[in-house]
């Protein structure tokens, strides 16, 4: 099972960027999803995460601005980012958990950079 995670890049601050990770190797319906990111010098924090019954869950430094989505059919899943802030600013990297089991897959990450 491999994920890859596109879409980052360089935003001015108020922008908007999508972020995409797709699953190759088995399929997305069985995962429960999740973007994290991290700072450099900090550590790594959870940013959304969505079940496969759509349920959602999102840091508090971005409700209201982010929004995590699926499309099983595409074994992809979103990150629609508005209103960036330069504290957003870190690698963002997409998790995969099958349901019902402890096994982790991680992607490499998207660098995301949020600068006048």
């Amino acid at each position: 099972v491999q994920l890859q995670a596109s879409g980052g890049g360089l935003v001015q601050p108020g922008g908007s960027l999508r972020l995409s990770c797709v699953i190759t190797g088995d399929i997305l319906g069985r995962f429960y999803m999740a973007w994290y990111r991290q700072a450099p010098g900090k550590q790594r924090e959870l940013v959304a995460g969505i079940t496969r019954g759509l349920n959602t869950n999102y840091a508090d430094s971005v409700k209201g601005r982010f929004t995590i989505s699926r499309d099983d059919a595409k074994n992809a899943v979103y990150l629609d980012m508005n209103s960036l802030k330069p504290e957003d600013t870190a690698v963002y990297i997409c998790r995969g958990q099958p349901m019902g089991t402890t096994t982790q897959y991680w992607g490499r990450g998207t660098l995301v950079t949020v600068s006048s």
